[in-house]
């Protein structure tokens, strides 16, 4: 029998002891025929915690790994410690993908960008997307700018309770045809009722986080509410916003296409996002039960 080709791979985040990453990436690995390891490297267990991402990833390349994922909060961290980033990346300022290339250089992408605009585009096919109003400006909130603005959104309202942050993703992508504002977030609830949709990227709502990061009684029937959150699949106010009679999208399915898109870069291989949004769901019934 051939040996398989092998492929060493991970994520590096904070407090990522449940995420279900592993087993999605390599339930797809096993698919498509590879001996495909991903492994978590939580900076919870290191002395240094975050300042130890530098060794992580000094570790990562001697031991032969092919790249890894990056998350909360190190997305912007890792920038830094790059050779090279794709114009993706570099425009939005976030990296939640890394591939040790063949030159020993360590190259930077963006995977979740993709991952949002598609997971919408499958979803609401006729979502309109003139007026947006987008809560979180950290690495998951400029990927979904990222997006809009690829997308055709003509306003992006960007609204985060740290005003210096939202200005900064302003600063970053303006330029294009989208108009980006920054919005104070003690008046993001009184202009929601300008926007055709409302993108939920701040980590409110997640298992750890219960709760709404803005009171449901500011949506309305019109809107569609995209939440970047999968675990839980349907938060609080995405439940709200169903309830109400908005079209939502919840974020397995960006998660299992940032996945999907993130494993070929590791590889080189093409990935089955149909196939691995099923693997996903059936980890999420595995987890609530």
């Amino acid at each position: 029998m051939a040996l398989r080709q092998r492929f060493l791979t991970g994520l590096i985040g904070q407090s990522i002891g449940q995420s279900l990453s592993p087993a999605l990436h390599e339930a797809e690995g096993r698919a498509i025929g590879i001996d495909y390891s991903y492994r978590l490297f939580d900076i919870e267990a290191e002395p240094k915690r975050a300042a130890a991402l530098p060794d992580i990833l000094d570790r990562m390349q001697a031991e032969g790994f092919a790249g890894c994922n990056v998350t909360f909060p190190l997305k912007q961290a890792v920038m830094p410690l790059l050779d090279r980033l794709s114009p993706e990346a570099e425009a939005m300022g976030a990296v939640n993908t890394v591939r040790f290339a063949g030159d020993g250089a360590r190259e930077g992408h963006n995977t979740d960008w993709w991952g949002f605009g598609e997971n919408l585009r499958r979803t609401i096919p006729d979502a309109a997307v003139d007026t947006v109003a987008l809560l979180g400006a950290g690495g998951a909130g400029a990927a979904a700018a990222y997006a809009l603005c690829r997308m055709g959104t003509r306003e992006l309202l960007v609204i985060d309770r740290d005003a210096d942050k939202a200005e900064e993703l302003v600063a970053r992508l303006s330029g294009g045809s989208t108009t980006l504002l920054p919005v104070r977030f003690a008046d993001a609830e009184a202009r929601l009722g300008e926007v055709d949709g409302l993108v939920q990227a701040t980590p409110i709502g997640m298992a750890k986080l219960p709760g709404t990061p803005i009171s449901p009684r500011a949506l309305s029937p019109e809107m569609w509410l995209a939440e970047i959150i999968y675990v839980p699949i349907e938060t609080e106010l995405l439940r709200a916003a169903r309830a109400l009679g908005c079209r939502t999208v919840d974020g397995g399915g960006m998660v299992v296409l940032q996945a999907a898109r993130a494993l070929e870069i590791f590889t080189g291989m093409a990935a089955d996002p149909d196939r691995m949004q099923t693997h996903l769901l059936a980890l999420l019934r595995e987890k609530v039960g």
